[in-house]
């Protein structure tokens, strides 16, 4: 065959598949169903191999090795990234002075500073640092800390990519999980301590699929315990808790999820208890509109107003108060009864699906994020693993997944953040948070779903 003539047939084959695509979105229900054949018609017009790039490209049983090769290829770009781009020293050196305090013998949190300020994480940041300041010579073997965090990097991934199988996620979001630059830099040049939480964020994610919710919450009480971010998660936590175990099983769970703060705390809150809280979780944080990579475009006095700060408390109270209608559909009861009913000594019977679980946590996760007074360039370390699953569950053709997840990322990498960057961080995270919300409302109100699939996403009956 002439090679004019194959490259003619090559293009066909390829604007079929698109066609395909763009008939039938593929990213399926948010339930996670997908159509993974095309229309009869078109896949009869279709050559083989197209038909085999359409197939790996949107079943999700091809995840079984799609996500290994992805993360085998992505430990050797962080290698690279390691070896060819320079180390940038943020906040590493803060850490480290910080730790050498606290092995001094320094137990008053307010009195542990460094050269960038004081310490305002938790303490289970303190002793994890404290390790890396062992292992890494005090600090100084920035190398070593570099492939460590690269580990920790790795691990992360195995965890999300496992948590994307759970769901029966597609193939076509896999790439996007290993593609972003700013997130290879928050991990392998800046080291900071919003990986490590990120990786207790899903290792807890994972734990409450498979239905552990004492290890889940434990796991994610550790993270908390390394940056309060993670608070973010507990009202779809307590959503699932309920569910799980009816409200006294929920207070066991919060009582299991204080014990490690406790625990972690008390050399510290045995010499300063008011200094350690308001230190560890300081909620009246006074932050620099010079750092935000999100409300640039609002300007300076507008982002330091009190009455700025209230109206993105009170948007992020509406927000959760809307998603509640998603998050007690299952039980057949609006919020108020939900909640009447529980503490009533009701106990839900039924048991929520894997997709609803990560559905109802990183949507909280992206309510908490898009609401945030402010975010700063590690912040992406939460939200990078979660659009993908996000932007799927919002029901977008797969083409536009790619296009917004693009922005995103965009808007994540320019420094400083300008006005039409953090205008697109703040989109970005809108359209996730409301595409979410219309496609699950879709969902379990019967207009996208059917009801065999409905039953199957949101509960399945003891």
């Amino acid at each position: 065959m002439p090679l004019s003539q194959w490259l003619i047939e090559s293009i066909v084959q390829l604007l079929l598949m698109v066609t395909s695509l763009a008939l039938h979105p593929l990213n399926g229900s948010p339930s996670g169903h997908l159509r993974t054949s095309p229309p009869s018609t078109i896949h009869a017009a279709m050559g083989p191999w197209t038909r085999f790039i359409y197939n790996v490209l949107t079943h999700p049983r091809h995840t079984q090795w799609i996500g290994p090769l992805l993360i085998l290829a992505d430990a050797v770009l962080c290698a690279l990234v390691i070896w060819k781009i320079p180390y940038t020293e943020i906040d590493w050196t803060t850490y480290m002075q910080q730790v050498k305090l606290f092995l001094d013998g320094e137990r008053n949190y307010p009195s542990i500073q460094g050269s960038t300020g004081p310490l305002v994480y938790p303490a289970g940041h303190v002793y994890i640092y404290a390790l890396l300041y062992h292992l890494t010579d005090q600090g100084r073997d920035i190398l070593l800390g570099q492939i460590i965090f690269a580990g920790i990097y790795l691990a992360t991934l195995v965890v999300v990519v496992a948590c994307y199988r759970q769901v029966h996620a597609p193939p076509y979001l896999f790439p996007l999980l290993v593609l972003s630059k700013r997130l290879h830099s928050i991990y392998m040049l800046r080291l900071f301590n919003d990986g490590i939480a990120a990786f207790f964020m899903w290792i807890a994610l994972y734990l409450w699929m498979k239905r552990k919710s004492l290890l889940a919450v434990t796991a994610w009480s550790l993270g908390v315990s390394v940056k309060m971010t993670l608070v973010l998660l507990a009202p779809a936590i307590a959503v699932v808790s309920a569910y799980d175990s009816g409200l006294s099983g929920g207070l066991v769970q919060a009582v299991v999820a204080f014990q490690p703060q406790m625990l972690l705390a008390k050399p510290f809150t045995r010499k300063n208890t008011i200094g350690y809280l308001t230190r560890a979780f300081e909620l009246t944080r006074q932050f620099m509109f010079k750092w935000t990579v999100n409300w640039r475009f609002v300007g300076e006095e507008t982002f330091l107003s009190k009455e700025f700060s209230f109206g993105l408390l009170a948007l992020h109270v509406s927000l959760l108060g809307l998603f509640s209608a998603i998050w007690t559909k299952p039980s057949g009861m609006n919020i108020f009864n939900f909640a009447r009913d529980l503490l009533r000594g009701w106990k839900p019977h039924v048991v929520l699906s894997k997709t609803f679980v990560m559905n109802a946590m990183l949507s909280s996760l992206a309510i908490g994020m898009l609401c945030a007074r402010s975010l700063h360039y590690q912040f992406f370390a939460y939200l990078a693993w979660a659009s993908p699953f996000l932007l799927w569950q919002a029901n977008f053709h797969p083409i536009v997944i790619y296009i917004l997840w693009a922005v995103q990322e965009w808007a994540w990498n320019v420094y400083p953040s300008t006005n039409a960057s953090s205008a697109a961080v703040i989109l970005s995270l809108a359209i996730q948070v409301f595409g979410v919300f219309i496609g699950r409302l879709k969902a379990v109100d019967g207009k996208s779903a059917n009801v065999g699939d409905r039953t199957k996403d949101a509960i399945n009956r003891r």
